[in-house]
């Protein structure tokens, strides 16, 4: 079964709020209201049975298709801490059928009795509808027809396969002082065997060094840039700790405890997230160099001074 298009979901919202605020409010539809009585028979024409029939509304066929579809509808609409108002019974199908759908055509059947389908400004939503309708059923078979092969899917891991990476965590302890020569001293200590952590607590300024200056696991952005090419610098290995180097609020020394992640994800992995990728843009430059196509043939003309 297709899926819903957002157009027939508002349509849907409409005469789901038809039936809550109840038929007695809405006084265009209320024969009391008007001086027209309903006709004997009503004018809605027929349409051919396409589906297995379950009801006909005077000449118009329901089909178990049709009820499907709405209840599917439907239930996409019912809130996800909501599941016990979804329509899941028999039972309940056969009530939405009677309650809710027969209800519409009945309404409908009226409307058009009335003479309600030849207002300007329904017959002008209508055509609003049917142009977004041919649009969305253009742009879909448009869409269909794109096909992403096994090779360019292979030739994207490839050329971005450094973005498929885990991103990496590394535990991290600073040391942060605001002259270079109480960091040259610092590191003379180091050196010379002191604990990373207890000078941490006894010398650093940083907000950390309540901590031994533990930072926790980070990722690339914790802080400044500088920070970053030092603390996941490929040469910096774990139990080490690094040279001195200058911050924006004074001067670094860092450590490094532990790191994990920065897996290298496989292309069985990440196959069907370039895949869904790759379709998107295949697809946005189809649409996209068919409305050129179609701009570079039309005849457009604009009164941009008519806009106020």
């Amino acid at each position: 079964m297709q899926k819903i298009n957002s157009a027939f979901k508002i349509l849907f919202g409409l005469f789901l709020l038809l039936n809550l605020v109840g038929c007695e409010k809405l006084n265009f539809l209320n024969p009391k209201q008007t001086s027209k009585k309903p006709s004997t028979t009503l004018t809605a024409p027929s349409k051919e049975v396409k589906g297995t029939l379950i009801a006909r509304v005077n000449n118009i066929p329901i089909t178990l298709e049709e009820l499907n579809q709405e209840i599917e509808a439907y239930n996409s609409l019912v809130p996800t801490d909501r599941p016990e108002l979804k329509i899941t019974t028999r039972d309940q199908k056969i009530n939405y059928l009677k309650e809710e759908m027969v209800k519409r055509l009945l309404l409908y059947q009226y409307a058009l009795d009335l003479g309600l389908d030849r207002k300007d400004n329904i017959k002008e939503a209508l055509e609003r509808t049917k142009q977004d309708l041919l649009v969305m059923e253009l742009v879909r078979q448009e869409m269909d027809k794109v096909e992403v092969s096994s090779k360019e899917i292979e030739e994207a891991y490839n050329t971005y396969k450094e973005q498929f990476k885990e991103a990496e965590e590394r535990q991290i302890r600073e040391i942060m002082v605001p002259t270079e020569a109480e960091a040259k001293d610092i590191l003379i200590q180091l050196l010379q065997g002191a604990d990373f952590a207890t000078l941490a607590k006894e010398r650093s300024k940083a907000v950390s060094a309540k901590d031994g200056g533990d930072l926790g696991f980070i990722t690339k952005g914790k802080k400044f840039s500088q920070f970053d090419n030092v603390a996941f610098s490929d040469t910096l290995e774990v139990g080490r700790y690094s040279n001195i180097f200058k911050g924006p609020d004074g001067y670094y020394i860092i450590k490094l405890e532990a790191k994990r992640g920065g897996k290298q994800k496989t292309l069985n992995e990440m196959w069907d997230d370039i895949k869904a990728g790759l379709t998107y843009l295949k697809q946005k430059e189809r649409i996209d160099d068919l409305v050129n196509k179609l701009k570079n043939e039309a005849k457009l003309e604009f009164y941009e001074t008519e806009i106020k």
